[in-house]
């Protein structure tokens, strides 16, 4: 936000406010599902994360399963990458908020992005795929793999879906994630504490039910919108 308000133009300013929206609007989500990984280890350490998955990764799980899709799509977004990357969208802001920089100062705007998809590559390893843990192989070799395979799912991402428009990226985190991820919360603890395998049974049901409710109140919301635009113009 400083650097778009101090490049004195308008169109990095309005990137720069849109960034600002994102980030606040996709943190309360991805925590929410941090907060799912947190109560089924047992605790806040990533050893103790990953040591409590060794003997079943929780993406294996159906809360962990939703609570990954989740937190793929907050770190998109986080670091905005596409189809997340409405504040440094050419097409509507000329360059965001790194409109005005040139030389190094915009090469550092890159190069934190990648390194902030690279940290949310090593985070949702440690968080929902075992961290280091691997047969064979030295536990530093599966930790840098497992984040490289996030890198290349992102880099997938961007080169096959459009872009959000600025309304529908808002909409999308408090109609659609906002919720879910509050549901992996409960599906995790039924999971948990009811017996195999009804608590299985019982997340995913949980899970599926949320997600269909929430996608067609998003698609709705998203739907009249878009009219509304229409008939505006």
């Amino acid at each position: 936000f400083m650097a778009g308000w101090g490049s004195r133009s308008k169109y990095p300013l309005l990137g720069a406010l849109r960034s600002v929206a994102q980030v606040v609007a996709y943190e309360v989500p991805m925590v929410l599902c941090l907060v799912s990984v947190a109560m089924i280890a047992g605790s806040l350490s990533t050893s103790g994360i990953v040591h409590a998955q060794a003997d079943r990764w929780f993406v294996t799980t159906p809360w962990g399963f939703a609570a990954f899709l989740i937190f793929m799509l907050c770190g998109l977004a986080e670091v905005n990458r596409t189809p997340f990357d409405l504040a440094e969208a050419e097409s509507e802001l000329v360059g965001g908020f790194h409109t005005e920089y040139s030389g190094m100062k915009f090469a550092l705007f890159y190069m934190a992005e990648f390194l902030g998809s690279f940290a949310i590559g090593l985070l949702g390893a440690t968080l929902f795929f075992g961290g280091w843990l691997g047969p064979v192989l030295p536990g530093p070799v599966w930790l840098i793999l497992k984040a490289y395979l996030w890198l290349f799912v992102m880099i997938w991402i961007r080169g096959t879906w459009p872009r959000f428009r600025i309304d529908q990226l808002l909409s999308f985190a408090w109609k659609l994630l906002l919720p879910m991820s509050m549901t992996t919360v409960l599906a995790a603890g039924i999971w948990y504490y009811a017996p195999y395998p009804w608590g299985t049974f019982g997340a995913i049901v949980l899970l599926v039910g949320m997600f269909f409710l929430t996608s067609q109140l998003w698609a709705s919301s998203s739907g009249g919108l878009e009219s509304g635009a229409k008939s505006e113009a």
